[in-house]
């Protein structure tokens, strides 16, 4: 681990503050105390298929019952509830439609300009049968991948089960990547068709999606996509290519209100989200269909201590695993008002989230600490000029976060009588693996607190045995669970040693590397400490340091590049890029716009460095391998230390350090 990681979990795990879960939370919560979690958890891990079977029957609707819990004779590869058959789409409307629920509203949306649209369960259930219905009608079949590239709008959650109803298995591209990034995951997923829109609105302007569509899809880069469906939103002029291209309310409103839920193997794919890895290329992470849908189910309800006549909201984008499993999936398989967001707070309404509170009542309140280190930032006068009375509950997700904020967000946000759920988890993992239960954990500020039910946790060091308490280690997963990844898409190798053969236990047990580390302290409480590997966090956001220095060398003018994570008290960690020019070339202003200009282009703005330097030459081993260690030591403003005899060239060092 890196000596900032150490000082700053060494501070952590001091903290001394612990908040009891108070009685009118516990008395109606879901899991009411500690001693009842300590049992439920004790259920799982002595009768590991006995818990997940009964859940599973109890949680879901099936078409057919499955015939055995978990075959885990190939690992790492599970097989959860072989036998049956069910369809999300179907657990997350059609079940709700003959009770209470299906009057009951759905989903909230809120355009960023103020316009709103309200769909009860009934409501939601009829466009998502059109939308279906409207898919067939391209020729989408069960098993075809659909991409979606959207703007937060009611279409794209609609989309996403209309996807799931037909066996469709959808591929959601976050709105804010670039057409090359697009283009690359549309080429890996083989995809059949692309959903998208004109634009939408972020920051007060529109920004534009189909044309980035029309890039990516240039020349016949991406040969297996046969249609493209256009929401209009901004009424901006895009093109439409004839025989290709369908505007969305053209296509969907002639369509049939009633679709079957297709029948689907509890172990067909559900969905492939794209995530960046340390190797370059996005990593195609598979979900399936039965196993994510109890995970986000029950992990929603214990979580989220979800009430009948809750209003709830995450921030997210839909672009995100967040989005699919708690603005979409877990919130409507329970039966909840979910909040969906197009905007974002902004010089013009930096009051923006705490308006939306006020104005629909929110009681459960999910964000990312980059929003609320933001919001502390600029101190409480904003959120005290609005009525968040409301609140009951508050969340946080995407990364560690400090106790500072935890504190500020309880006492401003929370008015100090709201229970803070902190969240770790991963696109990877599916749903939730470690967060305090709001009637059941202590909390203390800054810590993930304990694995939920089911989740064997534990902090390794490299032979995979547990390291002691406080001390720091890699922060694994030892058990098979229902909402885990399948595999890699299209690379089952990868999927092996990417995250279950990076660590090697003595005992050949193969265990889930999640790419964090973490320490644990005398009370088993989890600190997450950040990614152990090329991976930065920015603002919740991972992105992979070799896909932004791979755009950097594609610039003429630069010949390499290396690109580190510093320490960033409001987006977690800022990009530092370090580049070596072609010979002839200028370090300057301009050229440095123009290299962040140019990945923005490439991936996307969220990648856009922060700071750029240039160097002769880059600090690297014998072997040619860039000692990235140095490089965050210098781009944090610290003193190089640990050992650098395996440095090629010392006068590099010495030239940076200059």
């Amino acid at each position: 681990m890196s000596s900032d990681s150490s000082n700053t979990i060494e501070s952590v795990l001091q903290e001394q503050r612990v908040f009891m879960p108070a009685d009118e939370i516990a008395n109606k919560a879901s899991i009411g105390s500690l001693s009842e979690y300590k049992h439920l958890a004790e259920l799982a891990k002595s009768d590991p298929d006995k818990f997940w079977g009964d859940a599973a029957r109890k949680e879901l609707h099936w078409f057919e019952p499955f015939n055995k819990v978990l075959d885990w004779s190939n690992p790492p590869f599970a097989t959860w509830f072989q036998g049956g058959k069910m369809n999300l789409s179907y657990n997350c409307l059609d079940r709700h439609l003959n009770s209470s629920k299906a009057d009951k509203e759905a989903l909230i949306w809120e355009g960023e300009p103020g316009d709103v649209r309200r769909f009860t369960y009934r409501e939601l259930y009829v466009e998502v049968c059109k939308t279906a219905n409207a898919l067939k009608a391209i020729g989408i079949k069960k098993g075809d991948l659909v991409a979606l590239y959207m703007p937060m709008v009611p279409e794209a959650a609609i989309a996403m089960l209309a996807c799931a109803r037909i066996g469709a298995p959808h591929s959601v591209v976050f709105g804010g990547f670039s057409a090359e990034a697009l283009r690359d995951r549309l080429i890996d997923g083989e995809a059949k068709a692309v959903i998208t829109a004109d634009g939408g609105f972020r920051k007060d302007k529109a920004v534009l999606l189909k044309p980035s569509v029309d890039s990516a899809l240039e020349g016949n880069a991406c040969p297996s996509v046969d249609s493209v469906i256009v929401v209009q939103r901004t009424n901006e002029n895009v093109n439409m290519k004839s025989n290709r291209d369908y505007w969305w309310h053209e296509l969907i409103s002639p369509q049939s209100a009633e679709c079957n839920a297709e029948p689907m193997e509890s172990e067909d794919r559900l969905f492939v989200l794209y995530t960046s890895g340390s190797t370059g290329k996005p990593k195609g992470v598979v979900h399936t269909t039965a196993g994510y849908n109890l995970w986000t189910h029950l992990t929603f309800k214990w979580i989220f201590d979800i009430r009948d006549e809750d209003v709830y909201w995450c921030t997210a984008d839909v672009g995100w695993i967040t989005g699919h499993s708690y603005i979409i999936y877990g919130p409507l398989s329970n039966g909840a008002t979910t909040v969906m967001y197009e905007g974002a707070p902004r010089p013009s309404n930096p009051g923006a989230f705490w308006e939306l509170i006020q104005k629909h009542k929110i009681s459960i309140f999910y964000t990312a600490p980059t929003a609320i280190r933001a919001f502390m930032k600029s101190g409480r006068t904003v959120p005290d000029q609005y009525d968040m009375t409301s609140l009951r509950l508050l969340g946080t997700v995407g990364e560690p976060i400090n106790p500072e904020a935890w504190i500020w967000y309880k006492d401003v946000i929370g008015g100090g009588r709201c229970p803070i759920v902190d969240t770790w988890w991963q696109t990877e993992t599916g749903g939730v693996m470690i967060s305090p239960l709001p009637g059941a954990t202590p909390t203390k500020p800054g810590s993930a607190t304990l694995p939920l039910p089911g989740i064997e946790a534990d902090v390794v060091d490299a032979e995979g045995k547990s390291v002691e308490a406080g001390e720091g280690g890699y922060l694994v997963v030892r058990r098979p669970w229902p909402g885990m990844m399948r595999t890699v898409h299209g690379n089952p190798q990868r999927f092996r040693e990417s995250y279950w053969e990076y660590i090697k236990p003595v005992d050949g047990k193969h265990i889930y590397f999640a790419g964090d580390g973490a320490r644990r302290d005398a009370d088993g409480y989890f600190w997450v400490m950040g990614r152990v590997d090329d991976v930065i966090n920015v603002s919740g956001h991972r992105l992979g340091t070799m896909e932004i220095e791979s755009a950097l060398v594609s610039h003429p003018a630069v010949s390499e590049a290396a690109v580190v994570g510093r320490p960033d008290e409001l987006k977690g960690e800022a990009i530092v890029a370090f580049v070596t020019l072609e010979s002839g070339r200028n370090f300057d202003n301009a050229l440095i716009n123009d290299l962040k200009v140019h990945v923005a282009l490439e991936i996307g703005a969220i990648a856009r460095p922060e700071e750029i330097k240039s160097s002769d030459a880059l600090p690297k081993t014998r072997s040619g391998k860039i000692m990235r260690r140095i490089l965050r030591a210098l781009a944090s403003g610290e003193e190089v230390s640990g050992d650098t005899s395996t440095l090629e060239d010392r006068t590099v060092l010495d030239k940076l350090r200059a």
